[in-house]
């Protein structure tokens, strides 16, 4: 009976013989692994990719801190739009009212004239009816933003007033709206017809100015 080395052997035979079986099993150095504790290699390949991670992380923090700045400037850039937006349509507003009041202050000053008609013979019957008609107008005005110049014993403004006469007096300081002559109106901060006035004037400065342009 053969033994086990005999047996050993026979499967240690030339593989090309025919016939006979060759073992498979390799040999036992190839499973050896190679030593764990050793790192020459796995960290010449870990130190490559390590800087290129940093890289990167600074990459995509940089591109968020400029997707930040950009949104900032976004939101900045449609809240000027939209407070522009919104004056423009409040300027358009304000200028159809404009437009819409200079036409009725021709009205107003017709009602005026004819309240102060107490000549006339059926003054005192329609009186009351036209101040009445006349304040309804008026409120009408003032509450789209209509008011009235204050112009007699004020200084005189050229924003304001427009001097349609200089009256020589003493009962006044010069340059003080001592009559007006038609009523001026503003339309919030705006101008809508400046007053006309007549203007103090000091005696002896007309004179002087007289006497100059005389010399």
């Amino acid at each position: 009976m053969a033994s086990k080395s005999d047996h050993d052997k026979k499967h240690r035979q030339d593989p090309d013989a025919p016939g006979v079986i060759f073992s498979a099993r390799p040999p036992e150095d190839v499973y050896e692994l190679t030593d764990p504790e050793d790192t020459s290699m796995s960290g010449s390949q870990q130190d490559p990719g390590a800087a290129p991670g940093a890289e990167q992380l600074q990459k995509l923090l940089a591109e968020k801190q400029e997707l930040q700045e950009t949104l900032v400037r976004r939101q900045a850039d449609f809240e000027n739009f939209r407070k522009r937006v919104e004056k423009e349509r409040q300027q358009d507003r304000h200028r159809g009212v404009e437009v819409f009041a200079e036409r009725l202050l021709p009205v107003l000053d017709a009602f005026d004239r004819a309240i102060a008609a107490d000549d006339d013979p059926t003054h005192a019957e329609y009186l009351k009816g036209f101040e009445l008609i006349r304040r309804q107008l008026w409120d009408a005005l003032a509450k789209q933003g209509v008011a009235r110049i204050e112009s007699t014993g004020k200084e005189f403004n050229p924003h304001f007033h427009h001097a349609i006469e200089q009256v020589e007096t003493t009962d006044h300081a010069e340059g003080i709206v001592v009559a007006e002559l038609q009523p001026g109106y503003m339309f919030h901060d705006k101008v809508l017809r400046p007053a006309m006035v007549r203007v103090a004037t000091a005696p002896e400065a007309r004179t002087a100015h007289a006497s100059k342009e005389r010399n």
